[in-house]
């Protein structure tokens, strides 16, 4: 198993796996829609010992009140189904994080499973008044900071990428 930044020949294998672990597509197709924007900050995939992917996290940027502050959201994340349980999700995270750190860049937000994104450390988003645009999901909506001044006249709507506005 090798977890690296995603290439462009990773890109199909992106988009079947996606195709797999959320049916009806939504998700590959904000992939690719995200990628031929130039909008996706950051893939990171998981990938076999034959160079098939079998895991996948992507972040692309969002803005604070229509500022760029330097954040991005984490959509989507994806294992395949026989590998689930086993940590790979939580390496393809940390990876994320990690190299978004060394970027530069300043705070994480999730739309997610507060108990699963919990444990890497992201809070809830609302503690520091911060709401996205999505109704009654105040409690799936968390952050997670980078850098020590992230927060710092952070405040109001976190806004998405055009890409997410079919969700």
């Amino acid at each position: 198993m090798l977890i690296r930044t995603e290439i462009p020949v990773d890109a199909a294998g992106i988009d079947r796996l996606l195709r797999r672990a959320f049916p009806g597509g939504a998700e590959a197709d904000l992939v690719q829609q995200l990628r031929e924007d130039g909008l996706l900050t950051l893939g990171v995939v998981a990938t076999d010992d034959e160079g098939g992917v079998v895991g996948y996290v992507a972040f692309s940027p969002v803005d604070i009140q229509g500022e760029d502050r330097n954040w991005v959201a984490l959509a989507p994340l994806a294992v395949d189904e026989p590998l689930r349980r086993q940590g790979l999700g939580e390496k393809l995270v940390y990876e994320g994080l990690d190299s978004l750190n060394e970027f530069g860049y300043a705070a994480v937000v999730v739309l997610g499973d507060p108990a699963y994104y919990g444990r890497f450390g992201f809070k809830p988003a609302a503690a520091h008044d911060l709401q996205c645009r999505w109704p009654d999901t105040e409690a799936a909506f968390q952050l997670f900071t980078l850098s020590d001044e992230a927060l710092s006249d952070a405040s109001g709507q976190v806004e998405f990428s055009p890409p997410f506005d079919r969700f």
